[in-house]
């Protein structure tokens, strides 16, 4: 068996995989939650293939945990032949127990008849379960790997395709529950698609800096001692003059960004700074020091 296939084909830790599943099972916990104690008593929808499976219940009185759980099915066997088999089964698993647990939570009655406390908190558990899922390699909806067979065949983006097929089930909702239901649903939507970031990044989100300065020395050791963040010196050069340019990198969090501002200022006012946000961060020394 060569490199290749050994990397492919290892298999998991047995902690992780039992990690995995808990918090898969808990992110489908939270989305049955989300649905069937605030969102589907008050008629407000979801998006995707989810949102379809809320119209067409309300339309057959078909339990709507049947219906998400045939619509995910064919996702399923695409998204195996597509990422791969630990995503494919993370998402069964995880579609499986949303399913399952929206049937048990059906005769529950809403927490609230409140359209707009309903449209808050159930986006929240909403965006809380998927978010989860996703974070730990599965998926609740089948119409992110949808989107990326059809991008494949148009010329439009990813998310492009998504918004696109929001706005049809969004609207096909408002003939169904009303327009001022589906203003709801689109603001449930976008609580759990912020929600959804929240989760997967984190509260406290990490960015990267690039300073480029000829007081990078000053600066790198005002980081170190007042930001207690590790730095690295990278070797640069001007396009323009060809001059020999040292580049500070560093990794902060969002909170730390103004400080770190403040710290470039001081030392160095005409200091290049750029920051970016970074969806995760792991290894190395980015653990903050003890500052004492």
């Amino acid at each position: 068996m060569n490199l290749e296939n050994q990397i492919q084909h290892r298999k998991l830790p047995k902690k992780s995989i039992i990690k995995r599943a808990v918090f898969i099972f808990i992110g489908a916990i939270l989305m049955a939650v989300g649905l069937e104690i605030f969102l589907i008593p008050n008629q407000i929808m979801d998006g995707g293939i989810v949102g379809i499976s809320i119209i067409l219940s309300h339309i057959t009185a078909i339990k709507i945990g049947l219906i998400i759980f045939m619509l995910n099915v064919p996702f399923f066997f695409i998204g195996y032949k597509q990422i791969g088999k630990t995503f494919a089964l993370s998402t069964l698993f995880a579609i499986t127990i949303l399913s399952i647990t929206t049937v048990y939570l059906h005769p529950v009655p809403a927490f609230t008849d409140d359209i707009l406390l309903a449209t808050v908190f159930g986006g929240i558990a909403l965006g809380s379960g998927v978010g989860l899922v996703i974070r730990y390699g599965g998926s609740l909806d089948g119409t992110e790997i949808l989107a990326i067979l059809i991008n494949k065949k148009i010329p439009f983006s990813v998310g492009e395709v998504i918004m696109f097929f929001n706005i049809f089930i969004f609207g096909t909702g408002g003939f169904v529950f009303g327009w001022d239901r589906a203003m709801y649903s689109i603001l449930a939507y976008f609580i759990a698609f912020k929600t959804i970031d929240i989760v997967i990044e984190g509260l406290d989100q990490s960015k990267s800096a690039w300073i480029i300065s000829d007081k990078h020395k000053e600066i790198g050791e005002a980081i170190l001692a007042r930001l207690g963040r590790g730095v690295t010196f990278l070797s640069g050069e001007g396009a323009y003059t060809g001059d020999d340019k040292k580049v500070i990198f560093c990794v902060i969090t969002r909170l730390e960004e103004a400080k770190l501002k403040l710290i470039v200022e001081d030392l160095d006012s005409n200091a290049f700074l750029a920051v970016a946000d970074i969806a995760e961060v792991s290894g190395g020394r980015f653990k903050k020091r003890a500052i004492h």
